[in-house]
């Protein structure tokens, strides 16, 4: 079975999500996963029936399948508006046709309680969706392996799980932790694999780099992770490339790369 690695719009979020998507298709990506494109999240809990149909049509034109977005929770006003909105959100992304909406957690700890009871009254839905959920380190309520473990535990449900980024274990703990270190902990709970290097200079992170230019050991990450069964995608969210010409190129290679490194592995 050919492993999906897809493309955020990230690389391109200058550019309409239209324009991401021609490009990530060109680069022979079969999978986008959708995050800010000219500043504003396209799919969204409050995106409207025209939004969402445009968004499927510019990807179906470019060849390619919107099968993850980037999503948000909505905390401030307590634990039954942010049921009901993510409820909206999770049903817009299934209009797309996403398998997966990548959670960022929260780094507000006066709504890590109302986080875990939103996520825990709405994984069933998800489920009923044929949306998991899926929740990166991001700093805070998902600084580490051991708060993505501890949040998986706490919801409780098959339809939350953890997306691991090895970049990001790197850039929000500075370097003090790396992802070679613990993802076999971690391995069988992954859900999805965010394609991100991190370099650290002086004391200070970068994830704007093109895998294997960081510090990120992709196959050893990447071994562990078959290992212990993970059959998910995979999806690049960073490259170092500045201009178009240069983040295509980096595109077109960090495809070859993953898919190398899936090959031999």
């Amino acid at each position: 079975m050919e492993r999906i690695i897809g493309c955020t719009t990230r690389p391109y979020n200058q550019l309409s999500y239209a324009e991401a998507f021609a490009r990530i298709g060109a680069a022979g990506y079969s999978d986008v996963a959708v995050f800010a494109n000219e500043g504003q999240i396209p799919v969204r809990s409050d995106s409207t029936s025209a939004e969402l149909n445009a968004l499927r049509a510019a990807a179906a034109a470019a060849g390619v399948q919107p099968s993850m977005v980037l999503g948000r929770t909505h905390l401030d006003d307590g634990k039954q508006k942010g049921v009901d909105d993510y409820k909206r959100l999770l049903e817009n992304a299934a209009a797309v046709g996403a398998r997966w909406l990548l959670d960022l957690g929260t780094g507000n700890e006066v709504h890590y309680e109302v986080y875990f009871a939103v996520m825990q009254e709405v994984a069933p839905f998800a489920q009923e969706m044929g949306v998991g959920i899926t929740m990166k380190p991001h700093g805070g309520i998902s600084l580490t392996t051991e708060h993505l473990l501890s949040a998986r535990a706490k919801v409780g449900h098959d339809a939350f799980a953890i997306s691991y980024d090895p970049g990001n274990i790197i850039y929000y703990t500075k370097g003090e932790r790396r992802p070679e270190q613990d993802v076999a902990d971690v391995a069988a709970s992954v859900s999805t694999f965010i394609v991100k290097d991190c370099s650290v200079e002086d004391g200070v992170p970068d994830v704007m780099v093109t895998v294997g230019d960081g510090l990120v050991d992709f196959a050893f990450v990447l071994r562990q992770l078959l290992q212990c069964g993970f059959s998910g995608p995979s999806y690049v969210e960073c490259v170092g490339g500045k201009e178009l010409a240069e983040i295509d190129r980096d595109i077109a290679f960090t495809l070859g790369y993953i898919k190398g490194i899936l090959a031999a592995l």
